[in-house]
């Protein structure tokens, strides 16, 4: 078919004075610049070995949130037994301080435990991270009151809480991490989703334990002794954990990106003057220089989903037990059920949505959450402040529907905004830098700011903040669902499904080395090409 184009004059069918060393030339380029996949290059999951990954960090994620769940639930408690010469606002804030300062130290954790991940692989580091999670906790059911040996006692639960976020540094990051490189590109959501199940798993069996403890020995029995109870039943939890931990395997992605790096070194060693640069890119201090200089915005657009997600996690999970009661006066057995009601919510829909991630993308379902957080947060809390049952449980239910959508979400979008090499290092800093400063400070700043300002609207105020730092971060995001991670080849589950990707890599190379070489050998019908696609 015709173009209306003629060549140029003194050539015959292509570019001028085209010879045969220059096509062999571009063949040459073609060939390299887009190489199908060889079946070796697609990795077929273990799925034996992708439950237990499944199965082992979710128990860890577990852990973390058991804790957070009894600490939300016990503030008021934990307050009269280690700060009881204040009134009762003051303890409320001082049991949140202390919990605050756990998320102080994390970015600590993290800026070791990531690297040291990406360095000595994700397994090691998990175990480590859930031996401390299991002492911290379980110390703190072993301390004595202020009663008993005054000052030293809060001394004594700050040092423990600074156990638990130095160890919770490198879990969440791990975790998703973990997960991600171990799930196949098509299931990366659903399979990611289940760590977060576990997080509030995690936090419905802590809050439901203090709640049945409360109602069975009351307020009375729970400052004398109670209390203790649901700390020390983080010991067999964490041993459970450990023991699951330790039964697992290293990524493929790990592996895969360990064996570049021996390779590269062999080669650097072989040239005999790269050896430094080399062991310079692979140290600690050359994967964090990398991290800053080159990631830099992969970090901001993961603080600021992170920030949606935890923002609104903890200000539902750890402030609003707390606000139900001491700020509206509210009965407290009747604000926690509805609390864990909302946690049990999030249980039965976060698969759901994570599997709705792999239909859909991650993308659009933060664009609706965001959105939804900013519009529905005044609505959810005016509900929770009208008093009764049924107003108070469908507010805490919108506010659960805003954070499943980000819970069921995230551990399959952050782990894909980084190269397999700095994954964790990265996700670790990032992550734990948007929680320490945004996510587990919200339970103080809510309460200073209802106790400063009077206005008990300042919960929804925060949300929608979040909201729209949340909705700024999305627009920036890229779609990663069904898609290989970075520095990664394609994960699938089956010989057959990993056939198919070679097949169609095959031909998608084939296509584009055409429609590249029409362009270089027959410009002007490649470009008579481009119009016609271009009217199409």
């Amino acid at each position: 078919m015709s173009t209306g184009r003629t060549p140029p004059r003194g050539s015959r069918r292509g570019w001028p004075h085209r010879s045969a060393r220059t096509d062999q030339l571009i063949r040459t380029l073609l060939r390299r610049r887009k190489e199908p996949l060889a079946i070796e290059e697609v990795t077929v999951v273990d799925k034996p070995g992708m439950r237990r990954a499944v199965a082992a960090t979710a128990v860890g994620n577990t852990m973390e949130w058991f804790d957070f769940g009894v600490y939300a639930y016990v503030a008021v408690t934990l307050g009269k037994v280690f700060f009881p010469g204040d009134d009762p606002a003051t303890q409320v804030v001082s049991t949140f301080a202390t919990f605050a300062v756990a998320f102080l130290v994390r970015p600590l954790g993290g800026l070791v435990f990531g690297p040291l991940g990406d360095r000595i692989g994700r397994r090691r580091v998990l175990s480590t991270t859930m031996i401390m999670m299991a002492i911290g906790t379980f110390a703190v059911g072993l301390l004595p009151g202020y009663s008993q040996i005054g000052f030293a006692a809060p001394l004594l639960l700050l040092a423990c809480r600074v156990v638990q976020g130095f160890s919770t540094g490198g879990e969440y990051a791990g975790a998703t991490t973990y997960i991600a490189e171990f799930a196949p590109d098509q299931r990366r959501g659903f399979l990611g989703s289940w760590l977060d199940f576990g997080t509030f798993i995690g936090y419905s069996l802590g809050s439901g334990l203090v709640t049945v403890l409360t109602a069975t020995i009351g307020e009375t029995g729970m400052v004398e002794w109670g209390w203790r109870v649901p700390f020390l039943v983080a010991g067999p939890l964490g041993l459970i954990g450990l023991y699951m931990r330790l039964r697992l395997e290293e990524t493929p992605a790990f592996q895969q990106e360990a064996e570049r790096a021996a390779e590269a070194a062999e080669a650097a060693e072989a040239h005999g003057d790269t050896v430094p640069i080399e062991e310079a890119r692979q140290s600690g201090r050359g994967r964090l220089r990398e991290i800053f200089t080159r990631h830099w915005e992969a970090m901001l657009i993961c603080m600021g989903l992170v920030l949606l997600y935890n923002v609104t996690n903890y200000m539902v999970t750890s402030y609003l037990p707390t606000y139900m009661t001491s700020t509206l006066g509210q009965d407290a057995t009747t604000a926690q059920v509805l609390v864990l009601g909302t946690m049990l919510f999030v249980v039965l829909a976060i698969t759901v949505v994570g599997r709705g991630s792999d239909r859909w993308g991650r993308r659009p379902l933060f664009l609706v959450g965001s959105l939804g957080l900013v519009a529905l947060a005044i609505p959810a809390v005016l509900l929770i402040r009208a008093g009764g049952v049924l107003m108070p449980a469908i507010g805490c239910l919108i506010l659960g529907a805003m954070l499943v959508t980000f819970a069921g979400t995230s551990a399959a979008t952050l782990p894909a905004l980084f190269p397999t090499r700095l994954r964790y290092g990265a996700l670790s800093i990032s992550y734990n830098l948007s929680v320490s400063l945004f996510g587990g400070t919200t339970p103080l700043l809510a309460s200073w700011l209802v106790a400063t300002t009077h206005n008990t609207l300042v919960p929804a105020f925060y949300l929608m903040a979040a909201g729209v730092i949340g909705l700024i971060a999305t627009l920036f995001l890229h779609e990663t669902a069904g898609k290989p991670l970075r520095g990664s080849g394609p994960m699938v589950e089956t010989e057959e499904e990993a056939r198919t990707a070679v097949a169609e890599s095959r031909t998608e190379a084939g296509r584009h080395a055409r429609d590249v070489w029409i362009r270089l050998r027959h410009p002007w019908a490649g470009a008579g090409h481009r119009e016609e696609e271009d009217e199409e």
